[in-house]
């Protein structure tokens, strides 16, 4: 992770807010280049720091003894890592790994704590990307127990894709088995088989998106669903 010049903050989250209020809270953020397979916090340790990816995705994994890692969340360029210090809790649940190279606004702990505090905006935006973030969280514990393993990479592609919002995007066997919490030959043989279909090309870990529409048609339920409760509370909330 290395120190970039200053960068207009193009993180959504950021980005929703008052141009008075996105320039300061970035002024307040030091721009950093995330590097793949970068881990920036362990479960059990204490935040640091919080990241507002623009161009780079975080995962965050669960760590399980005597079995693989298995994602429950992916953060990019719509929200944040350390989303826990909102909740006045200090100490991470989750590993943050850098599932996607590129620039992000890095903000120390004491400051996000402040701000959130101070900016009844800032506090807002805040509670309902947690809220997104917990649709998803809890959507993809679902998905793990019961659909197959085609259908939930196809759902991880649309959440990559979403956030890195690029056609084509590196990732080993390696790294996809432990987004998915299964072993390197199951994810070769569901990667052919979106493959097979003209969904998408994989070639030593370079992926590119195909067909978005036929993705979404091989995923499960679980994609679509989330966007929808999202868009509904969204929709609910801005009413008030």
């Amino acid at each position: 992770m290395s120190a970039t010049n200053p960068i207009t903050a193009v993180n959504n989250l950021l980005r929703t807010l008052s141009r008075l209020e996105c320039s300061r809270l970035s002024d307040a953020c030091k721009p950093v280049e995330l590097i793949y397979g970068h881990i920036l916090c362990e479960p059990g340790e204490r935040i640091k720091d919080v990241y507002f990816p623009n161009s780079a995705i975080i995962s965050l994994l669960t760590p399980l003894t005597g079995y693989p890692s298995v994602e429950v969340g992916l953060v990019g360029n719509d929200g944040l890592a350390g989303i826990a210090l909102l909740l006045g809790i200090t100490i991470s649940p989750v590993r943050m790994l850098v599932q996607g190279s590129g620039s992000a606004l890095q903000m120390k702990a004491s400051v996000f704590r402040k701000e959130s505090q101070s900016s009844r905006a800032f506090n807002t935006k805040l509670n309902r990307y947690l809220y997104k973030l917990m649709a998803q969280v809890t959507q993809t514990t679902a998905c793990n127990c019961f659909h197959t393993l085609s259908m939930r990479l196809a759902r991880w592609l649309l959440l990559m894709h979403d956030r890195k919002q690029m056609d084509e995007f590196y990732i080993t066997q390696e790294f996809l088995s432990q987004m998915l919490g299964v072993q390197r030959a199951g994810v070769s043989k569901a990667a052919s088989a979106l493959q097979k279909t003209g969904l998408i090309r994989y070639n030593r870990g370079n992926i590119t998106i195909l067909d978005r529409n036929g993705l979404e048609a091989a995923s499960c339920d679980c994609y679509s669903a989330v966007n929808a409760l999202c868009s509904r509370a969204m929709s609910g909330a801005s009413r008030h």
